[in-house]
């Protein structure tokens, strides 16, 4: 798969890897160099998850914890 770099220095990540890797609009990415290759990397933050668990009257400490397992959960087998 390729990708041509814009005058500004922008890619188009292709919509198979956006899918598998679950990126969506305004998410942050972190590049990773690797000798002669770069790793992208989506970055994933608690707000990211907002609204994957359903938590009524808990505390915040509850609710955190909640969505730490959820996060957990749902990237539980995913190559890194």
């Amino acid at each position: 798969m390729h990708s041509t770099v814009t005058s500004k220095g922008q890619i188009t990540i292709p919509k198979s890897i956006r899918d598998a890797l679950d990126i969506h609009p305004n998410d942050r990415m972190s590049f990773i160099r690797k000798g002669d290759r770069v790793i992208l990397v989506p970055v994933k933050t608690i707000g990211a998850f907002r609204g994957a668990v359903r938590a009524r009257g808990l505390s915040f400490d509850q609710e955190r914890a909640m969505a730490k397992a959820a996060i957990t959960k749902r990237h539980r087998g995913k190559p890194a």
